[in-house]
């Protein structure tokens, strides 16, 4: 099962990796590498994950890691995990 990121995953990942960068250089790239790997082990259990309320998505869930939440959804028929989006605390609008 391939992973597909959406663009606004990356321009939001930006935006709080360089608000960590402010604080502590070494604690973005430690964040970063453990949401990678978090989003890395996805596939193996796509249904083990939270499910999302209110997705226009049906198989639509979502892992929290360290207080953000990473939306996805599993497109079974493409066989692919969908990345849309990264955020914290504040409501996220998925279009």
């Amino acid at each position: 099962m391939q992973i597909i990121h959406l663009p606004r995953f990356y321009e939001e990942l930006e935006v709080i990796v360089d608000f960590i960068a402010d604080e502590s250089i070494n604690q973005a790239i430690v964040f970063l590498d453990k949401l990678t790997e978090k989003i890395l082990d996805i596939p193996d259990y796509p249904h083990s994950y939270r499910q999302r309320k209110d997705s226009k998505y049906s198989e639509s869930r979502e892992l929290i890691y360290k207080g953000y939440c990473v939306p996805f959804y599993i497109d079974e028929e493409n066989d692919a995990i969908v990345i849309l989006g990264i955020y914290n605390q504040n409501l996220w609008n998925e279009d």
